[in-house]
């Protein structure tokens, strides 16, 4: 199995974080210009979202890609592309959520690379993101009323759930600006992802002082 990953130097650490099978052959690039046309490859991973994917030059290889928000069908993606969570701080989390276009072949990629996966519905921010963007959201609305400081609600987040980062610590890694992003989507059918005021507030400031 020889798969191409596309990705910033953050990724890359993460992804070399993994229990990755040693019959793998990973090859790291920063750019997709990089192959220099080298189609010797199995699947390729294009996980820096930065950077606009060209959907004719893999041809009909696998596609892995990280869109957290837009979901295959809004891109309008062919079946070989299938969309994970790239986010900061996912990609070392021990299973991967993946919605496929072709889950038998996509499931038959990351088995041989060793890495555990789970498939879920083409629905804005997939699982995890949802979740962690809900918990985001409450902690702004429970500052908001003063119910406690960013400090203290980081630290009972992390001691009372053992999650790894507070929600704050979270927004921090994410970016304020996919958190906005993904409420503002969620909550155009789900009146429950409706962003708090606060967070509101913060998104614009940072927004206008770029």
């Amino acid at each position: 199995m020889k798969v191409i990953v596309v990705a910033n130097v953050e990724q890359q650490e993460e992804i070399l974080c993994k229990n990755t099978n040693l019959a793998a052959k990973i090859t790291f690039i920063e750019k997709y210009d990089e192959l220099g046309g080298n189609d010797e490859y199995d699947a390729i991973f294009y996980l820096d979202d930065r950077q606009q994917v060209n959907i004719g030059q893999p041809g009909n290889k696998p596609v892995i890609i990280n869109s957290v928000i837009e979901t295959l069908q809004q891109n309008n993606l062919p079946g070989n592309f299938s969309r994970i969570n790239g986010w900061p701080g996912f990609l070392k989390r021990p299973t991967w959520e993946v919605a496929s276009g072709n889950i038998s072949i996509t499931k038959e990629i990351f088995e041989q690379l060793g890495w555990s996966v789970v498939f879920v519905k083409d629905e804005p921010g997939l699982v995890s993101a949802r979740v962690v963007c809900m918990i985001l959201n409450e902690a702004f609305f429970a500052l908001e009323e003063g119910v406690s400081t960013i400090k203290e609600i980081d630290v009972a987040m992390k001691l009372g759930t053992n999650y790894p980062y507070g929600p704050f610590e979270w927004q921090e890694k994410i970016g304020l600006q996919n958190i906005y992003r993904l409420l503002h989507k969620l909550s155009a059918t789900d009146k429950r992802y409706s962003v708090a005021p606060l967070l509101e507030e913060k998104y614009l400031e940072r927004s206008l002082s770029k």
